[in-house]
């Protein structure tokens, strides 16, 4: 069974248990069932202290993706750890009401999004879009199922 970590940095997120459940779904339904990934929600600052260092882009972004792995074929091992996703919760609030549903449904969906770039996926052109946007359906889908999303949490 794949692990999946929650690290709420904040301590405004209260369903990690559910965003937990979605994501093992998704790494058992593509395959990884023994692989592990974090996934850390913090605020705009921090995650535009990281947007700054890492990809010289100034101010927050919504989700950022650092992958573990290293190409397998110059000789590196394969490592279960996938890599870690961080979320910001402001910037993934102000998404949510933009589009009129819930920071848990907007959390979920960008924590698929993340995995999908650990997967090793990248959208350079329309057509690489397919996988984030299937998996990201998907998670919101299993999430619904859960009937936690009417909360508006």
């Amino acid at each position: 069974m794949p692990t999946v970590e929650i690290v709420d940095e904040t301590s405004r997120f209260p369903l990690t248990d559910e965003l937990r459940g979605v994501l093992v779904d998704l790494l058992n339904e593509a395959g990884h069932a023994g692989d592990e990934v974090t996934v850390v929600l913090v605020d705009d600052e921090a995650i535009a202290a990281l947007n700054l260092r890492d990809r010289g882009v100034n101010g927050p972004t919504d989700v950022l993706s650092y992958p573990t792995y290293e190409p397998t074929d110059v000789g590196f091992p394969t490592v279960p750890h996938l890599g870690d996703v961080i979320i910001s919760l402001d910037t993934a609030a102000r998404q949510a009401a933009d589009v009129d549903h819930s920071l848990a449904l907007e959390v979920v969906t960008l924590a698929a999004h993340g995995l999908t770039h650990l997967r090793g996926f990248d959208h350079q052109s329309a057509a690489d879009w397919a996988p984030f946007e299937e998996a990201q359906a998907r998670a919101r889908l299993l999430f619904t199922r859960l009937g936690t999303d009417g909360a508006r949490t």
